[in-house]
């Protein structure tokens, strides 16, 4: 006799700042979730024995662990074939090595359990709930604490061989003696100047090289985060702009080289960074006409996800465990 399928499955959006456990159903609907410091702790094992103790009170919720088909993980620098983080710049457990982590929380759980890149799981939540539900080829960009992106071709998701490929947040955007270090060892990365943590590193750099008036120069500047230069800039405060304009030239830049590669319909940007909305949409839209190939000129949309509100990561990862 056919065992009954189980209604429910975790997804979990291990992000640089934050974890988020997330229970779905069949539907896509998250029926509950919780979350965890993600940097917080001192080992992996740490970690997962945080996120467990955080995410049973959610299985209980649902009935217990044998409503539970199995969870999918959504992280940085994970291995889609190997169930592994390795080598993470953004996780303070796991970036001088690899660590198991599917693995662990299958032993911890008793499900199983099934990991991918962060950025590829918030691109399977557009392909199957978003922005790319009617889409064959595009690219998603994910604006968090790094870059991600995930690359969408003849509506296959691209893993490379090793389950590493799409990491365009580590393609070098500059090339100069005093480009940034980023967090991955090299320097110049677009990560390192377009993500939340480098449009604060902007901020700081021209609050300290420029004499323009601004709002931001009330906060000491180690405080100064992505979300205040968006406050400001919605207010029309000119640095806070300036900042949007330099972080929007450089991605999109980046995007125009990225087009010569995979031709995409649409680049669909997520993330905390877009909720500014058109102050960094404007600029990249601009600089990327400005900077593609002619015969890629007026065809690619830029779009902001429509699931921002309901964690496409979250969803994403959630569809690995069905």
């Amino acid at each position: 006799m056919k065992e009954k399928s189980k209604p429910y499955v975790i997804g979990v959006d291990l992000g640089g700042t934050n974890t988020v456990f997330g229970i779905v159903d069949a539907s896509g609907k998250i029926i509950c979730e919780a979350g965890i410091k993600t940097g917080k702790y001192a080992s992996a094992q740490d970690f997962v024995t945080a996120g467990v103790a955080c995410v049973r009170p959610l299985i209980e919720k649902v009935g217990g662990i044998q409503t539970i088909q199995g969870m999918g993980i959504g992280a940085p620098n994970a291995n889609y074939y190997k169930g592994t983080i390795e080598f993470a710049p953004n996780l303070p457990w796991a970036h001088k090595g690899v660590v198991p982590l599917a693995q662990m929380f299958q032993t911890e759980l008793d499900i199983p359990v099934k990991m991918t890149n962060d950025a590829n799981a918030a691109t399977m939540g557009e392909m199957k709930y978003g922005a790319g539900k009617s889409l064959k080829d595009f690219i998603v960009i994910t604006l968090g604490t790094g870059v991600g992106a995930g690359i969408v071709i003849n509506g296959q998701l691209v893993y490379g061989h090793d389950g590493f490929a799409g990491e365009l947040g580590h393609v070098i955007v500059d090339h100069g003696k005093d480009a940034r270090l980023c967090g991955c060892g090299r320097k110049g990365c677009l990560e390192a100047y377009c993500s939340a943590t480098g449009v604060a590193r902007t901020a700081r750099e021209m609050l300290t090289t420029t004499d323009t008036p601004s709002q931001l120069r009330e906060k000491p500047l180690d405080t100064i985060e992505s979300l205040d230069v968006a406050i400001a800039a919605s207010k029309g405060d000119q640095l806070a702009l300036n900042i949007f304009n330099f972080t929007g030239r450089i991605l999109g830049q980046a995007c125009a080289d990225f087009a010569a590669f995979s031709s995409p319909e649409a680049f669909i940007f997520f993330g905390g960074l877009c909720r500014s909305g058109e102050l960094i949409m404007k600029p990249i839209r601009e600089s990327y006409e400005q900077s593609v190939l002619k015969i890629f000129k007026g065809k690619a949309k830029f779009l902001i996800s429509p699931l921002m509100d309901t964690n496409a990561a979250v969803l994403g990862a959630s569809a690995l465990a069905w």
